[in-house]
């Protein structure tokens, strides 16, 4: 263990910051449950002349640019350099609010877009779609509790969440940009 990693290691947690941040998380949670599922039901049109219909590739551009953070994250941590650790675990929680905010504005202006694929790859899509919403819907109190417990320096419960926490957050950032690819053709 290194000297950065010592330091941060030595500093005391936080409970009471963790306890308020945990019901944000689930209020949070919460709200965007609500809102991916109420999106499906919304149509909002758009003044003449705009357009959210470039948006798909910029959704997995960022997911793709998520799941590259998280990987410097992991390493970056492996090699005990905090700061970087903290500071690409922000990008990532970031990139994933601009994902979350850019995709509800694409669906709450456009219609679904439908796969027409036949055959095993059809079945392959809707697999890694389902796995994808559902591990994204499943994952996000637990990547804001996981987040929230590094903040407010609970280091073990942190490390504990994080071994199973990450995987599930990179699957779904890594099948959100194949879902797009998959589903590229099928756009108007």
């Amino acid at each position: 263990m290194n000297d950065e990693h010592a330091r941060w290691l030595s500093r005391p947690p936080h409970e009471q910051l963790s306890k308020k941040l945990g019901l944000a998380a689930w209020v949070f949670s919460a709200a965007v449950v609500l809102l991916v599922v109420g999106m499906q039901k919304i149509r909002l049109p758009l003044p003449a002349g705009w357009s959210t219909t470039g948006l798909p590739p910029f959704h997995a551009a960022v997911n793709a640019a998520v799941a590259l953070t998280l990987l410097v994250s992991l390493i970056a941590i492996k090699l005990g350099r905090v700061r970087l650790h903290r500071a690409t675990m922000v990008t990532a929680m970031l990139l994933s609010v601009v994902f979350l905010l850019s995709y509800v504005v694409y669906h709450i202006t456009n219609d679904p877009t439908r796969y027409g694929g036949t055959g095993p790859m059809r079945t392959v899509y809707f697999i890694l779609l389902a796995s994808h919403i559902l591990l994204a819907a499943v994952s996000l109190p637990f990547i804001l509790f996981t987040f929230i417990a590094g903040w407010t320096n609970r280091f073990a419960v942190h490390r504990r969440l994080a071994r199973w926490v990450f995987p599930l957050w990179l699957y779904v950032a890594l099948t959100g940009p194949l879902c797009y690819w998959m589903l590229r053709p099928y756009y108007d």
